[in-house]
């Protein structure tokens, strides 16, 4: 009987007591998901065809657009399949790779936005050695860092997950899998489990915003000391789009911690809107940023659409 309802599925949740209205709830879930994907996927085919924007700074963005991309399709399957179709099971190989892919990808994000934030450390503070330090090979190494950097560091604790036998209630209390949901379930010793991602989130995360903050320290220092208050103006406006989406990310990932860790007492419903908040905020918002602070990539899409309406 153990082993039975050890190799049983998991059950996804959706909105607890909004059952009757998930398929309204639906609705601006496909709407936010659609503008998602078709707002980074227009940033990925810009920054492909656009030789404008074949710079460092673009390519890390890219390399952001591909990661919100990544993270909006690996949970969209399941949360639109609980909300439209009521369909709840998952098996436990496809709940553990999915938890898999959205601790790496958010781990990755981090990454991304620290070395755009090396990028624009080196164009302020050091801009006349900007192409030497920051050449094409350089830009992919780091790229591929911060993609070991995600996809290596969540093995340790996903891996056990496999083995471990569960016993409990097989019922998650999202519309996709997270690890710290999954760990629960299990009938075994989780101290690893639950040790190992503080550490990883101490080690990514916060030293992440940590060396962000400290730059922008450094790079404040450096505008500071430009003679010319329009000069200051243009180099801080070049930081503005990362700023944003630096905040974005980040105060969500703490609005979110403070919930799980201070609000225990607050409602269900609560805890489950802000971790849709930290899933769909970033990547809403990332393209949005970008299209509107960044006069290159403004005229981009004007060229885009003006050579489609030529067409």
């Amino acid at each position: 009987m153990w082993a039975n309802n050890s190799a049983a599925p998991f059950l996804l949740t959706g909105f607890l007591g909004s059952e009757e209205i998930h398929r309204w709830i639906s609705i601006p879930f496909f709407a936010i998901y659609f503008f998602i994907l078709s707002g980074n996927g227009t940033l990925l085919f810009l920054i492909w065809n656009d030789h404008s924007l074949h710079e460092p700074m673009y390519y890390f963005l890219a390399v952001l657009a591909g990661t919100d991309l990544g993270m909006t399709l690996t949970t969209v399957p399941t949360v639109m399949g609980v909300l439209l179709l009521d369909q709840r099971g998952i098996a436990q190989g496809d709940c553990f790779t999915q938890a898999y892919f959205i601790h790496s990808l958010s781990i990755v994000e981090s990454g991304v936005l620290l070395a755009m934030a090396y990028d624009r450390f080196i164009a302020i503070c050091a801009p006349l050695r900007y192409n030497s330090i920051l050449t094409n090979s350089r830009v992919m190494k780091i790229g591929l860092g911060v993609l070991l950097r995600g996809f290596v560091s969540t093995v340790p604790p996903i891996l056990p997950l496999y083995w471990f036998p569960y016993c409990h209630s097989h019922v998650l209390s999202h519309a996709f899998c997270l690890h710290q949901d999954v760990m629960k379930l299990a009938c075994a010793d989780i101290t690893f489990n639950r040790l190992y991602p503080v550490v990883l989130v101490a080690f990514t995360f916060f030293l992440d915003a940590f060396i962000i903050f400290f730059s922008y320290v450094l790079i404040l220092k450096t505008v500071m000391g430009i003679a010319s208050g329009e000069e200051r103006a243009k180099a801080l406006n070049t930081c503005v789009s990362h700023i944003s989406c630096v905040l974005v990310f980040y105060l969500t990932v703490i609005s979110l911690t403070f919930i799980h860790r201070f609000g225990k007492h607050a409602p269900h419903v609560v805890h489950i809107t802000m971790s849709y908040v930290y899933f769909l905020f970033p990547p809403f918002m990332n393209p949005i940023i970008y299209s509107i602070k960044t006069k290159q990539v403004q005229r981009s899409i004007v060229h885009l659409f003006s050579v489609y309406n030529r067409a």
